[in-house]
């Protein structure tokens, strides 16, 4: 049981599963905003246009006692295509923008970290490297008293 919270605190500790993690969240928001910008304002401007209150709706067909709803699909579509567009214009497009200001020298690089976070980000790396019980596990390393972390013979 030690082995499996060991390696769980280990995956959590990691920065990926942090930053993972909050990418997830700011994914939710961002579908939310999309998903009623959609519902709220596109999808009925777009069914008044077709007569309706919004594509789901449009275009049902029963055939062979199967229902098929290609309005629904079109709505989804239409909704998949503007999340597209407002990441390409709210973020892919600003960032593009930016580099190629930075690389034509019309902005300048972000500055260089202080020197303590230079010092936290080398103790950080240096951590990183170290295997941990639980990677060590995982890997099939077998852990010898003699011998450091690495796997590697300490030097004298």
């Amino acid at each position: 049981m030690k082995s499996v919270l060991t390696g769980f605190k280990d995956f959590v500790a990691r920065g990926n599963a942090i930053e993972l993690a909050i990418a997830v969240v700011i994914g939710a928001a961002f579908n939310a905003f999309v998903a009623s910008l959609v519902e709220g304002f596109l999808s009925p401007l777009i069914g008044s246009v077709f007569g309706g209150a919004d594509l789901t709706n449009l275009w049902k067909y029963t055939l062979l006692g199967g229902d098929y709803k290609f309005g629904l699909v079109a709505d989804a579509a239409l909704q998949l295509l503007i999340t597209a567009a407002a990441l390409y214009f709210v973020i892919v497009l600003p960032l593009n923008h930016l580099a190629k200001r930075r690389k034509a020298g019309i902005e300048d690089e972000p500055a260089a970290p202080a020197e303590d976070v230079l010092v936290l980000q080398e103790i950080r790396d240096l951590l990183a490297q170290q295997l941990t019980p639980a990677v060590r596990n995982d890997a099939g390393i077998q852990h010898h008293p003699a011998r450091d972390d690495a796997g590697a013979r300490p030097q004298s």
